[in-house]
């Protein structure tokens, strides 16, 4: 697991890291994916470093709904939510979190098959 100071997505949220932003605001940015896999692909991360789901507490509740807010709002932005979209939060090896920093994936703009693999 990454720490705060390796975090490839904490240098996006402190801009050291370049990243096309969708959105941002005090708690959450939003940014596209660079592997896109939908027309649209957008992640949804909080600025504070949280490695994934499954290490957040009580406290954190309140952001954790602001994500998936902030998720619908990409969507509603990108021009996705009125055909549907699909959320994902990956957690862990075995969930196919790639990147230690809990982030939302909001992908759009074609039909979504299920399972999802």
């Amino acid at each position: 697991m990454s720490s705060e100071a390796d975090c490839l997505f904490c240098g996006i949220v402190e801009g050291r890291i370049p990243a096309d932003l969708v959105r941002e605001d005090d708690h959450t940015v939003a940014f596209k994916d660079i592997n896109p896999q939908a027309p649209v692909h957008v992640l949804v991360i909080p600025r504070k470093h949280m490695p994934s789901l499954d290490v957040s507490e009580p406290d954190d509740q309140a952001l954790l709904g602001e994500l998936l807010l902030r998720a619908r709002d990409v969507a509603r932005a990108e021009g996705i939510a009125e055909s549907g979209y699909r959320t994902v939060v990956n957690t862990g090896d075995h969930g196919g979190q790639t990147v230690d920093h809990l982030h939302v994936h909001v992908l759009g703009g074609r039909a979504m098959q299920w399972p999802p693999g």
